[in-house]
C-alpha cells in the first residue's frame, strides 16, 4: 500500500451529512472520508479516516457501478464481512463490522481512499460490462442490508 499523501482529518468542519448525488456512497479522500447510504434507507454512514483491519475468508462476485465511470459495471469479488476501524462525526474512534451489501458498499468506498478503483479487483481476463448489456441481465444485489456490533 502507497504511504499516504495528507493528513488524517481530526475533527470534521461540518458534522452533519449533506444531500447526496443518486449515488449509493461516496469517498472523499482530500478528507479521508467515506459516506455511505444503505439502500432503502435515509441514514448515512459517515466514516472518517476509514481502515479495513480484518475481513472474512468468505466472499461473493458481484456487479459494482461507480460514480467515476458511468458507462461499465465490473463483477468484482469482496470479502463478505469486513471490520472497520475509523472515526465517527464526533471523533470518536471506533471499530465497525459490516456485512452483505453494505461491507461491500463501505470496501468500495475505503479502497476510493487508497486510489483503487473496482476495475482494479477484476479478476484476470474479465472485462468491464458496458451498462446497457449490464441493465439486461436483471442482475441485482441479493443481500440483507446489515451493520453488525458497532462499538
Amino acid at each position: 500500500m502507497r504511504p499516504r499523501s495528507r493528513p488524517r482529518t481530526r475533527r470534521p468542519a461540518h458534522p452533519q451529512p449533506r444531500p447526496a448525488t443518486p449515488g449509493r456512497s461516496l469517498s472523499c479522500p482530500q478528507r479521508s472520508a467515506a459516506i455511505v447510504r444503505p439502500p432503502g434507507s435515509d441514514d448515512v454512514i459517515t466514516l472518517l479516516n476509514p481502515q479495513v483491519i480484518e475481513s472474512s475468508e468468505d466472499s461473493d462476485e458481484q456487479y459494482e457501478g461507480c460514480l467515476s465511470f458511468f458507462d461499465v459495471r465490473c463483477l468484482v469479488p469482496r470479502p463478505m464481512v469486513i471490520h472497520v476501524e475509523h472515526q465517527d462525526v464526533t471523533g470518536d474512534h471506533r471499530i465497525t463490522i459490516f456485512e452483505c451489501g453494505i461491507a461491500r458498499l463501505v470496501a468500495h468506498e475505503v479502497d476510493h481512499l487508497h486510489g483503487i478503483l473496482c476495475r482494479d479487483h477484476l479478476r484476470e481476463g474479465v472485462q468491464p460490462v458496458p451498462v446497457e448489456q449490464y441493465r439486461g441481465t436483471g442482475t441485482s444485489w441479493h443481500y440483507p442490508v446489515t451493520i453488525i456490533n458497532p462499538s
